[in-house]
């Protein structure tokens, strides 16, 4: 419980305004041939992140406007044990990703339906009660858990958004600082290395690959990494 109560500390409502503010300022400066780069989610070019991020934009919406019977069966840490990579499922997303993007003709299309839905999310964050009971993807979370789990995913991904794009603004602070309080959560301590809030999110969710001394300093710990995908 305190693991997930650091982890909401740093999320919340006004985690979510900065992350997605933060996402949706990169998104508006994008033009069409930048849509194509490469991201940093394997086989995802930049328009097929938004689109992914655009659904999850929505399922945050509907979560908030969609009340449910307790109690609570996942928190801002446990949430996550579902989300692992390399799993059919991952696979499944990336293909719908990468096959509803494509149906843009433009890039301003889904430029423009992303940035009024997350607009609209950071709104009905700000009037959410955080202790009010929602339900997503079939599980039932508080409020204020659901809007940690928003700021993580959107600050991860604003990590594969900017990874063709070196010029363009990192992810918020707070973002990062919801993470870094999410996956030590995960692992169940500090993590005991020195890691930037940047390269901690990157190593922990397997996009950057341990070194050797990383894994002899984590011990059993390395063989849990990513600790979701």
């Amino acid at each position: 419980m305190e693991q997930a109560d650091a982890a909401c500390a740093a999320g919340g409502a006004e985690g979510v305004r900065a992350a997605y503010g933060a996402f949706a300022a990169v998104v508006a400066s994008l033009g069409d041939e930048e849509s194509w780069l490469p991201s940093g989610c394997t086989g995802w070019a930049v328009r097929d992140l938004v689109f992914h991020c655009l659904a999850d934009a929505q399922r945050g919406l509907v979560a908030l406007h969609t009340p449910a019977a307790g109690p609570a069966d996942r928190d801002a840490v446990s949430y996550w044990a579902d989300w692992r990579p390399d799993t059919a499922g991952a696979a499944n997303g990336r293909r719908y990703a990468r096959v509803c993007a494509g149906m843009f003709l433009v890039f301003d299309q889904l430029r423009a339906l992303y940035l009024e839905t997350a607009a609209a999310v950071v709104t009905a964050a700000g009037r959410a009660d955080p202790r009010a009971l929602a339900g997503t993807q079939g599980h039932v979370l508080t409020c204020g858990d659901l809007l940690t789990t928003l700021t993580v995913e959107a600050t991860v991904h604003h990590l594969d958004l900017v990874a063709s794009l070196p010029s363009s603004a990192p992810p918020a602070e707070a973002g990062l600082a919801a993470v870094r309080a999410t996956l030590d959560g995960l692992l169940g301590r500090p993590v005991p290395l020195e890691w930037s809030d940047r390269h901690y999110a990157l190593a922990a969710t397997g996009r950057l690959p341990l070194t050797a001394a990383e894994k002899e300093r984590l011990g059993a710990d390395a063989g849990r990494l990513p600790l979701f995908g």
